[in-house]
C-alpha cells in the first residue's frame, strides 16, 4: 500500500508561554474546521511547529551540518564524513526524513492560504498577518528544498489524498521564483514587530530570508538593499559581550535586539542539540545524563588557527568539564575537544532557540552583497564586517580597533574575511555547508582539510518514497549516485 507522506490537515495548536507550542485539540474534520479566527491561529500554529524543536527534526539538522568542513561525525553518523562515496542507507534515510518533515511544513502553510481566505467572519488585520505568515513559512520549507535537493516538486496546493501527490521535479529558477514571490507577499503582510508571542515572522524576518535568497541566487545588489534595510530600521542591535559566556546571551530563550527570527522551544518541546553535542553528564554543558557527542571538531582545520583572544572559541569549543567534586578535569584523550554552543541548564532543560537569523547576519549578507556588486570594498561594508569582528574580541562594535581589517583590502582577501568571519559567527548554525556551495567553493575547502568531495555529494537523495508515491516521478529523476 502507498504511504501518505503528507499531514493532511494541519494540527491544532494554541500558544502557550508566549511560545509558539504543541497542544492537542478534539479531532474535527475539514467539513467545519476554517470557521474561526481561532481556527486560522490554530492552523499557522500547525505550520510553525512543523520547524522545531530542532528545525525540521534532529536527524536533518545533522545531516546538514555534518557536511561542513571543520567537523567530523561520530558513531552512525561518522559515515556523513565520508565525502568520497555517497550516503548509506542509515543517513539517506536522514535525508528522507527531512525531506517528509519539510513537505509537512509545505502542506500545513498550503492548506492555511487555500483556507484562511475564505473564513468568512474575521479580522482583516489578523488574516493578512496569518496569510503573510503562511507565505514565509513555505519561502522558508522551499528555500531549505532548493538547497539541499537541487530541482524538487513545487506543491502549493494542499495534498488531501495520494492522487495529489503527482508532481514533475520543478527546475531550479522556477522554484526560486516561488520563494521570491512568496516572500515579496510576506512582506506585505507581515507586521514590524511580533507583539508578546515569540516565534513568530515579522517583516524583518522576510527581509532577512529574501537577502539570503538574493545572495544565494547572485542577485547581490537586491541582497545588500534588502540587508540594508534590516539594519536601517533601527530595531536591531549587536550584544555586547566581555567574555565568551556572554554570547549566551544570544541563544537566550527571551526575545533580544540581535534577534530577527527563531525556532523557540519550551519545557517540553526541547532541543536535541545538546545531546548531539556532549558527553552525558558533562556539566556544566550538559546536566543530562545522555550524551552521543556525535558531532566532533576537526582540529586540522581552519578550527586549529582560530584566535584564542577571539571569545567566541572559547564560547564554542571546550576541553574541560566539571566532575563529581566540582574540578575542572579534561576531557578524555579519545575526545579531546568538542562544540560547546548549544548546552542544556542546572534542571536538565535544553530550551536554547536556534536562531534562523540575527542581526549579526544582516552586517555579513550586506558586506558581502555589496562587495559582490560593486566589486570593490567601499567604506560601509568594511565597516559593517569590522563590527563583527569588534565584538568577537569584547570590543565596542562601534568603535575602531586595534583587530579591525585594514583598509585597502582586495576584494577577494575582503570576501574571504567575510567567509571565515560567517564560520566563525555560525558554527553549528546550518550555515557552512551552504555558505560554500552557493560560493563554490566546497571541494577547495575540503581539500583544505584533507578531504576528498565527490560530486554525489552535493544534493541529497530523492527519498524513494516520494519515487514509488509520485506518478510523475521515477527512478530517472534520483540524484546522481543513488
Amino acid at each position: 500500500m502507498k504511504k501518505l507522506l503528507y499531514i493532511l490537515l494541519p494540527l491544532l495548536l494554541t500558544a502557550c508561554d508566549n511560545m509558539l507550542e504543541e497542544v492537542p485539540k478534539s479531532f474535527v474534520s475539514r467539513a467545519n474546521y476554517y470557521q474561526s479566527e481561532e481556527d486560522a491561529q490554530g492552523a499557522i500554529n500547525g505550520a510553525y511547529a512543523a520547524l522545531g524543536p530542532d528545525l525540521f527534526g534532529i536527524d536533518y539538522y545533522l545531516l546538514i551540518e555534518l557536511h561542513g568542513d571543520f567537523l567530523n561525525g561520530r558513531g552512525s553518523q561518522a559515515p556523513i564524513s565520508n565525502f568520497d562515496r555517497v550516503l548509506d542507507q542509515g543517513n539517506i534515510n536522514r535525508a528522507a526524513t527531512g525531506w517528509s518533515r519539510i513537505y509537512t511544513a509545505i502542506n500545513r502553510a498550503n492548506a492555511v492560504l487555500e483556507n484562511v481566505a475564505l473564513i468568512p467572519e474575521m479580522n482583516e488585520n489578523v488574516r493578512t498577518r496569518i496569510l503573510a505568515e503562511a507565505h514565509f513559512l513555505r519561502a522558508f520549507c522551499y528555500f531549505d528544498l532548493v538547497r539541499g535537493w537541487g530541482a524538487v516538486p513545487l506543491r502549493t496546493t494542499e495534498v488531501r489524498d495520494l492522487s495529489q501527490l503527482a508532481g514533475e521535479r520543478a527546475p531550479e529558477a522556477e522554484v526560486y521564483k516561488l520563494i521570491v514571490d512568496d516572500l515579496v507577499a510576506a512582506e506585505a503582510g507581515l507586521p514590524l514587530t511580533v507583539g508578546a508571542e515569540t516565534g513568530r515572522a515579522s517583516v524583518w524576518a522576510a527581509k532577512m530570508l529574501l537577502a539570503h535568497v538574493y545572495l544565494t541566487t547572485g542577485k547581490y545588489a537586491e541582497a545588500a538593499a534588502k540587508a540594508n534595510e534590516v539594519i536601517n530600521s533601527g530595531n536591531f542591535a549587536l550584544i555586547e559581550v566581555d567574555q565568551p559566556d556572554d554570547f549566551y546571551k544570544i541563544f537566550a530563550a527571551e526575545s533580544h535586539s540581535e534577534e530577527i527570527f527563531a525556532v523557540k522551544h519550551s519545557a517540553n518541546r526541547q532541543s536535541s542539540l545538546p545531546t548531539y553535542l556532549h558527553m552525558g553528564n558533562s556539566r556544566p554543558y550538559n546536566y543530562k545524563s545522555g550524551g552521543n557527542y556525535a558531532w566532533l571538531p576537526d582540529m586540522s582545520t581552519w578550527l586549529a588557527d582560530w584566535d584564542n583572544s577571539d571569545l567566541r572559541r572559547d564560547f564554542n569549543l571546550y576541553t574541560h568539564i566539571l566532575d563529581a567534586n566540582d574540578n575542572w578535569v579534561p576531557l578524555p584523550v579519545t575526545v579531546p575537544i568538542l562544540f560547546k554552543k548549544y548546552i542544556t541548564n542546572a534542571d536538565a532543560l535544553a530550551i536554547y532557540p536556534a536562531p534562523m537569523y540575527r542581526y549579526a547576519e544582516a552586517l555579513l549578507f550586506y558586506a558581502e552583497a555589496s562587495a559582490r556588486a560593486e566589486e570593490s570594498v567601499s567604506d560601509l561594508a568594511l565597516e559593517r564586517l569590522n563590527m563583527i569582528k569588534r565584538r568577537a574580541y569584547g570590543y565596542d562594535p562601534d568603535v575602531a580597533s586595534p583587530v579591525d581589517y585594514p583598509a585597502g583590502m582586495s576584494l577577494d582577501d575582503f570576501l574571504e574575511a567575510v567567509a571565515q568571519e560567517r564560520a566563525y559567527e555560525f558554527i553549528i548554525e546550518r550555515r557552512r555547508f551552504y555558505d560554500l556551495k552557493r560560493t563554490g567553493k566546497v571541494k577547495e575547502a575540503f581539500a583544505a582539510a584533507g578531504k576528498v568531495f565527490i560530486d554525489e555529494r552535493m544534493f541529497f537523495p530523492i527519498p524513494e518514497d516520494e519515487i514509488n508515491n509520485n506518478p510523475a516521478l521515477s527512478q530517472e529523476d534520483q540524484n546522481p549516485g543513488y
